[in-house]
Parts: structure tokens; C-alpha cells; sequence
């Protein structure tokens, strides 16, 4: 029996990736956004299913599970790829409420789906969750506050459900993604390959138990660290 992917927060980059190199390792691939319309040609492409999806809604993050049990079951690897962040500013100038909005998509919703899907994992003992994150889930920059509160409670959630759910049998993994995404060079910058990342997501997903690991961090052989 083919395995399933989940990727939630699918866009048509590192999502993309991802979603292509599970369809070639005949994986059946679910893909979960606000806006699935965009998504229509990448459906196609990976012979895909897509559904809607609020990450910081508690209820549509439900129906999206809910939906799921009826159709493909319980995902193999669940992929929480939803982010938001807001133009950076001072403390002083952030608005509140989009503040909120941001933590809500990059952390909140990485909760709600780890929820669900642990729910359903733990009663057969097996399956993944990852987490993408970024640099600025390790060092808070100036003008970025908003940001780095969603990304480093992120790292906590899944260091937290490492050790909660690795003896359990379910593999949790975070990812810094430490730099620009993208096939070309983005300004002074060296992009990281997209393709490349998704490759080491699925290593991650075929470790073995007794090398589980539950963070990696990836940045271009140029990048400052």
C-alpha cells in the first residue's frame, strides 16, 4: 500500500517541491491551503486531492482531518509548511492584531495540525510530523519581533513533541531553513534549491528508529551562521 503525504500551508515553492518528490516515490499526495485555486496546475501535475484550509482555525483544521478519515485515512507524513510574517517594523509600530494573525498561521496551527494528526497516529504507532522552520526560530533579529515569536515557539512545539512521541513511535522533525529559497540567486544572496530541501525531508522520513533525528538545519556552503 502507496503511503500518504499531507502538506499544509501548500504553496508553489519548497510545498511544490515536496509535493513532486513524494508523487515520484508514489506517495499519494494531499495538499491543504487557504487558497487552493492556485494550486490547480500542481494538483494536476502530482495527481493530488486539495482542501482548503484555515491552519489557525480549530474548526477548519478539524473538518480537514475529519475529510480526510473518510477518504484516504490517516497521512503517513504530515508536512506543516503554513508561515506568516509581517513587514518588518519596530516593537513600536507592529499592529497588534496582525501580530496576533502571524503566531496564530505559524505556531498555533502547527499545534492544531500536530493535534489531529497525532490523534490518529498514535492509535497504529507510526507516522511522521515536520515542521519547517527558519533562522529566526534560533536568533530573534531587530525589526522582526512578530516573526521570531512564531518561529521559535514552532522549535519548541516539536523539540516539546519529540520527546513526547518518539518513544511512542512517531517521528517529529524540524527544519531551520536558514536562508533564501528559490532556484536563482536572490540579490547578493545564494538560494537554497528547493528540490534539494524536499530530499531532505523524505531522508528524514525514511530514517531509521534507532537514528531518528529531530532537527536539521540547512543553509547554502556560503551562508553566514
Amino acid at each position: 500500500m502507496s503511503e500518504t503525504v499531507l502538506i499544509v500551508g501548500t504553496g508553489l515553492g519548497l510545498s511544490a517541491s515536496l509535493a513532486r518528490l513524494c508523487f515520484s516515490k508514489k506517495m499519494k499526495v494531499i495538499m491543504a491551503s487557504r487558497n487552493i485555486a492556485k494550486l490547480q496546475e500542481l494538483k494536476n501535475e502530482v495527481k493530488g486531492e486539495t482542501f482548503e484550509c484555515d491552519s489557525s482555525s480549530r474548526e477548519s483544521v478539524s473538518n480537514l482531518f475529519k475529510q480526510l478519515d473518510k477518504t484516504v485515512g490517516t497521512p503517513n507524513l504530515v508536512i506543516y509548511n503554513a508561515s506568516s510574517r509581517p513587514k518588518k517594523s519596530s516593537i513600536v509600530d507592529l499592529d497588534p492584531i496582525e501580530t496576533q494573525k502571524a503566531i496564530n498561521i505559524t505556531c498555533f496551527g502547527a499545534f492544531l495540525v500536530a493535534q489531529e494528526a497525532t490523534k490518529r497516529m498514535i492509535k497504529r504507532k507510526n507516522g511522521s510530523i515536520f515542521f519547517t522552520g527558519a533562522t529566526a526560530g534560533i536568533k530573534g533579529f531587530a525589526n522582526s519581533s512578530a516573526f521570531a515569536m512564531g518561529k521559535f515557539a514552532l522549535r519548541g512545539l516539536a523539540q516539546s513533541l519529540a520527546r513526547e512521541l518518539h518513544p511512542k513511535g512517531i517521528h517529529i522533525a524540524h527544519f531551520v531553513i536558514d536562508g533564501v529559497i528559490g532556484k536563482e540567486p536572490k540579490g547578493e544572496y545564494q538560494a537554497m534549491d528547493p528540490d534539494q530541501i524536499a530530499k531532505t525531508y523524505l531522508q528524514f522520513h525514511h530514517q531509521d528508529k534507532s537514528v531518528w533525528s529531530w532537527e536539521v538545519e540547512l543553509r547554502t556552503s556560503v551562508e553566514n551562521f
